[in-house]
């Protein structure tokens, strides 16, 4: 794939749509063995994770709900630190076996503050699918229980991630090259 161009900045491929679709059917693969007869609820956190919930429920065979909350902490390509919640979780988590989807978790700042909240409503288990880490860039202990990828600390679009809205629409993840 040719390098492409969002806004002011040069990105060239790091993941192949290939690549990331067989990553995502063997999380599937190991919730749906996991999950057996447990009814999960998955909460997917928006916007970037919904491309990577859809692929991973398009290969779930296990009874599963899923509900979306949007938290965001990005302003252009830096993490501004302060969570916000624009949508809001209207669950009962009380005795649930809960699976947060996450596009990638780089300072871990987000779910260090959303964990807790999740914790509070006493699910019976709660656990993390990432597609992406930059284990580099984190700064809060985190379990991640089913993660696709580690990967440098680069800034990444596509699949769901975005530079100042857009790349979401792109099939593969692109990383941020050295180029002005």
């Amino acid at each position: 794939m040719p390098p492409i161009k969002l806004h002011d900045k040069h990105f060239e491929i790091y993941l192949s749509e290939a690549e990331i679709q067989q990553k995502v059917k063997e999380i599937a693969d190991k919730i749906n063995n996991d999950y057996q007869d447990l009814n999960p609820l998955f909460i997917s956190i928006l916007n970037g994770s919904f491309m990577f919930a859809a692929d991973l429920f398009k290969h779930l065979t296990i009874d599963s709900e899923i509900c979306f909350i949007k938290l965001a902490s990005y302003k252009g390509m830096k993490s501004s630190g302060h969570i916000i919640t624009a949508i809001g979780l209207d669950q009962d988590l009380y005795n649930r076996n809960v699976i947060i989807i996450e596009d990638i978790v780089d300072t871990g700042k987000t779910l260090d503050v959303f964990l807790p909240k999740l914790h509070h409503q006493q699910p019976a288990s709660l656990k993390i699918a990432a597609l992406l880490h930059k284990p580099e860039a984190t700064e809060k202990q985190i379990t991640i229980d089913y993660l696709g990828f580690s990967i440098p600390n680069k800034f990444v679009v596509g699949y769901g991630l975005d530079y100042d809205g857009l790349g979401r629409n792109l099939k593969e993840i692109y990383q941020l090259t050295d180029e002005a």
